[in-house]
């Protein structure tokens, strides 16, 4: 299915590209979300027309990205789970649990944009992970998973 790119969107393309995607892709994801639109002759020509306003949104959502991002790199979170006696956790520690922890400390990220490559946490110590607030701004935080008997 041929569609109109309405935001960058990773591995697909930049915003306003006319690109062909599968159509389940389409239809179930990115259309619904808001970041595409069929690629027809009377959307392309409102594309064209709204294009600097669109684009103006979008510079202002990447701005808005990296003034938090600059806020968020570096910090520390701690969060407390129950452990046995060799540091394993009884259960693990969630994107969930970190965006709540985050919240604590005043800082709004949603549950998606936590980057967790290998996994929930299971282990107690300190953990180097990834927050993407915006396809262009990623930042790292560090989670510090403290035991309690």
């Amino acid at each position: 299915m041929q569609i109109i790119l309405m935001e960058k969107v990773a591995n697909v393309g930049q915003l306003g590209d006319v690109v062909k995607v599968k159509n389940g892709y389409a239809r179930n994801f990115l259309i619904p979300q808001g970041k595409a639109k069929r690629a027809t002759a009377t959307n392309m020509a409102e594309f064209e027309v709204r294009r600097a306003e669109i684009e103006a949104v979008d510079q202002a959502k990447l701005a808005d990205a990296q003034a938090r991002g600059e806020k968020l790199a570096g910090l520390t979170v701690q969060i407390v789970q129950k452990a046995g006696v060799d540091g394993k956790l009884f259960g693990s520690v969630t994107n969930t649990d970190i965006v709540d922890a985050l919240a604590a400390q005043g800082f709004e990220v949603e549950k998606s944009q936590v980057r967790m490559p290998e996994g929930h946490l299971k282990q107690i110590g300190d953990h180097h992970l990834n927050i993407a607030l915006h396809t262009d701004v990623v930042v790292g935080i560090t989670v510090s998973v403290l035991g309690e008997h």
